[in-house]
């Protein structure tokens, strides 16, 4: 209990430095001029449209994952072929029977809310991140939910989920709009929140700056549109360009880690997502690195006029006396995405995103209950070592290791020129079941595996990073 109750109020403060990643502005105006095409079914207008992409004259470099790059393509349903038969029961219009709550013993929940307010009557919470806290088991599980899902607000209908706390707000919900959004999980996720924090992107640069920036392990090559410099004007076209991070572990001051954690307009919301918890995971790093705990009063005196939270400072200090954190490795990530859900355009033409409620509730459990396997995974320590001419991607490796739960440790390499990569196997009886799950873990084939027996070795396996070696991974098919 102690390692994850720390690792709790690191979350929480996650959270409360954490920026709201609504929709990216456009570049304005004068940026019309670019050869852009629109990516927006035509005639089919959407509160929230898809943002323009440039058609480049030359190619730049993008994510290497062609299902994180391409904007989910929207199911244009035929008429007058009735709804009922070609989308799944119940029709997405009507309202849905109550997901079960978990009622498991010793969770604990924390929503972590990004919010685009400006003003008090326009926002939506475009971030929305459920931090799970399994105190007996170790264990914290990461569950990013869209913007966009299509669910029942309770009291009102079907909308976006990003729309309940602003409707709760502005429409008198007993316990505001925090309240109406909990419900609003609680009806369709069937996860009972304990706690939120809500934060806005206006204090984001200066609190990570605070925190002296982040290191951020960037898998896969990022390229979108990027102001130049903050302080230039957003409506002059000229100070925009294409900024390219990773791969490689990128030091992020508060203004880049922003542009980071919000961009979208070469990628899509499921990306940013997997970008928003790489941010959280650094965040936590770095504040276990560093003296920042000392400090608590302190940031959270200088936090009460951008964050909403009901955690007062005594809680997050009762929980951070208590003992000291747990690695990446023991936080799971888990995201509401395809083929969990499937776009779809309501009679009115917005652009959503329907559940499968069977594949939804198959998830929500899995990310509540403990994983026997991540204990298992834990339990292998293994040993990195870059044998590549190209600075972190050790580091990369052991990122794409903790996705998975195996633990590891950095060692310096004998040489820098390594071909082809290898997963030595030190253990004295080699189990090649458990060696093939490492493998496909690391996108490494099994001629890469040998065995080295070593008695008097502390560690079970030593992978050494040849330039072969593909940095870029998908979290969600690493769960352990």
């Amino acid at each position: 209990m102690p390692r994850s109750s720390f690792c709790f109020v690191i979350l929480v403060w996650s959270a409360l430095i954490l920026p709201s990643c609504g929709p990216a502005a456009p570049p304005p105006p004068p940026l019309y001029r670019l050869p852009f095409r629109i990516v927006t079914p035509a005639g089919l207008p959407s509160p929230t449209p898809t943002p323009f992409q440039p058609a480049l004259p030359t190619p730049f470099p993008t994510l290497s994952i062609e299902m994180y790059t391409a904007p989910l393509p929207p199911l244009v349903l035929p008429t007058p072929t009735p709804l009922e038969a070609v989308l799944p029961t119940p029709v997405p219009e009507a309202i849905p029977s109550p997901a079960t709550v978990y009622e498991g013993p010793d969770i604990v929940t924390l929503l972590l809310i990004g919010s685009d307010r400006r003003t008090s009557s326009s926002f939506r919470t475009d971030t929305l991140i459920v931090a799970i806290l399994r105190p007996r088991d170790d264990q914290i599980a990461l569950l990013s939910i869209p913007r966009d899902l299509w669910v029942y607000i309770p009291g009102w209908g079907m909308q976006r989920i990003n729309t309940a706390y602003q409707h709760g707000e502005l429409n008198g919900y007993a316990g505001g709009g925090a309240q109406l959004l909990k419900d609003t999980i609680e009806y369709n996720l069937g996860i009972r929140i304990d706690h939120t924090a809500m934060v806005e992107f206006d204090g984001f640069r200066r609190i990570i700056d605070t925190l002296g920036g982040i290191d951020v392990p960037v898998a896969c090559a990022y390229t979108d549109w990027r102001l130049k410099d903050p302080s230039l004007n957003p409506k002059d076209e000229k100070n925009w360009h294409l900024y390219t991070v990773g791969p490689g572990v990128v030091h992020m001051d508060g203004d880049l880690a922003l542009w980071y954690a919000r961009s979208r307009l070469r990628s899509n919301d499921f990306d940013r997502g997997r970008r928003q918890q790489e941010v959280l995971r650094s965040i936590y790093h770095r504040i276990l690195s560093t003296d920042t705990l000392s400090k608590l009063p302190q940031l959270y005196s200088d936090l009460q006029s951008l964050v909403v939270t009901d955690l007062s400072l005594a809680d997050l200090l009762k929980l951070a006396a208590l003992a000291p954190g747990l690695s990446n490795a023991d936080v799971r990530s888990y995201y509401i995405r395809p083929p969990v859900v499937t776009s779809w355009i309501t009679p009115s033409g917005a652009y959503v995103l329907l559940p499968d409620q069977v594949a939804l509730q198959q998830l929500i459990l899995q990310a509540l209950s403990v994983s026997p396997q991540a204990e298992v995974n834990e339990a292998i320590l293994v040993e990195i070592q870059n044998g590549t001419p190209f600075d972190g991607w050790d580091l990369l490796a052991a990122s794409r290791l903790n996705y998975a739960g195996y633990s590891t440790r950095i060692a310096p390499a004998e040489r820098r020129n390594y071909a082809t990569s290898m997963l030595v196997d030190l253990t004295l009886s080699p189990d090649r079941t458990r060696s093939e799950a490492l493998l496909r873990v690391l996108g490494l084939s099994p001629s890469q595996w040998f065995s080295q027996p070593d008695p008097n070795s502390s560690i079970h396996y030593r992978l050494i990073l040849g330039r072969d070696y593909k940095p870029c991974f998908q979290p969600e098919k690493l769960l352990p």
